[in-house]
């Protein structure tokens, strides 16, 4: 035991005339682990070829999402690229237990992703196009369904890292924003956003070929690639409630706004011919039922 303990105060001997304590001696209580060093005045205004790129007011930027050198235990090669989505964090490896750490913006809920891959192309100020997928969800942005030129609107910000897995792009990016205030929040459909100030800064420290590791939500490491099933719209739904009859007497209450919809240019409004049952018409008229087939009156309500 004295052995043991003599030896970890040694390592920590070591590890502090180095200046990078070893996590073991920090998971030991020995030491502490080093406080992030901010990196000051990387927020500013500049010029980005023809665009301007505004700064960002840092005071309104928690100081944990603030780019900082810190302490990063990590088994990855200088270089790689890991990211934590429940942190909201990328982590740059920068050397041993070194990384520079950069706040970010994860999926949404239904858009969280996990797994490995490479980063297989870089482009400034690059064109956004979004899939059929989010058209279908957001029918206005079919206007740039041939793509969004790169420029201080554009989605993807001054610069974007495309990522591909077994060499399959399945539409994930690291990118820049316009949105600075989302950064540190679960706001985009998968691709990890990041102030364009610092996107610029990964942009240049990164090679074709990087490695990147997006951890589970647990933080664990991730043992397989795990992707959401696409988004698609749903299904206008029809509020259909069963009401109890038998025999000749059954019939369903239907949405009146379906049985009696406003009156169209130049034609009278549907009105119910029968009497109503609490205060709803129990039969459509014929010329306003829509075309949907309506389950049986014994079954349960539900949409199509």
């Amino acid at each position: 035991m004295l052995n043991k303990q003599f030896l970890l105060a040694a390592t920590a001997v070591l590890a502090l005339s180095a200046c990078t304590p070893s996590p073991q001696m920090i998971e030991a209580g020995l030491v502490a682990a080093p406080q992030p060093e901010l990196v000051e005045g990387v927020y500013s205004a500049k010029d980005d070829g023809a665009f301007a790129i505004p700064a960002v007011p840092v005071e309104k930027v928690p100081v944990d999402f603030q780019r900082a050198s810190v302490y990063y235990p990590s088994e990855e090669a200088e270089g790689t690229v890991v990211i934590n989505p429940t942190e909201k964090h990328l982590y740059l490896i920068t050397g041993k237990n070194r990384a520079l750490r950069y706040g970010i913006s994860v999926g949404r809920d239904g858009f969280e992703w996990a797994g490995t891959a490479l980063i297989t192309s870089r482009q400034n100020w690059p064109t956004w196009t979004p899939p059929p997928e989010m058209i279908a969800r957001k029918p206005e942005l079919s206007k740039w369904e041939k793509g969004q030129p790169g420029g201080p609107e554009n989605p993807l910000g001054a610069r974007a890292l495309y990522l591909t897995t077994n060499g399959i792009d399945y539409g994930y990016r690291i990118h820049g924003t316009p949105e600075w205030f989302s950064i540190g929040q679960n706001a985009s459909s998968g691709c990890f956003r990041m102030i364009n100030q610092d996107v610029m800064d990964l942009f240049e420290r990164v090679q074709d070929g990087a490695k990147v590791v997006v951890l589970n939500s647990d933080g664990s490491y991730p043992t397989r690639l795990v992707v959401p099933p696409p988004q698609l719209p749903k299904a206008p739904e029809v509020d259909v409630t069963p009401v109890s009859a038998t025999g000749d007497d059954a019939a369903l209450i239907l949405n009146p706004a379906l049985l009696n919809p406003p009156a169209q240019s130049g034609q009278p409004a549907a009105v119910c011919t029968v009497p109503l049952v609490n205060g709803l018409c129990p039969v459509a008229p014929p010329t306003t039922l829509p075309p949907t087939k309506l389950p049986p009156v014994s079954g349960s309500a539900a949409a199509p």
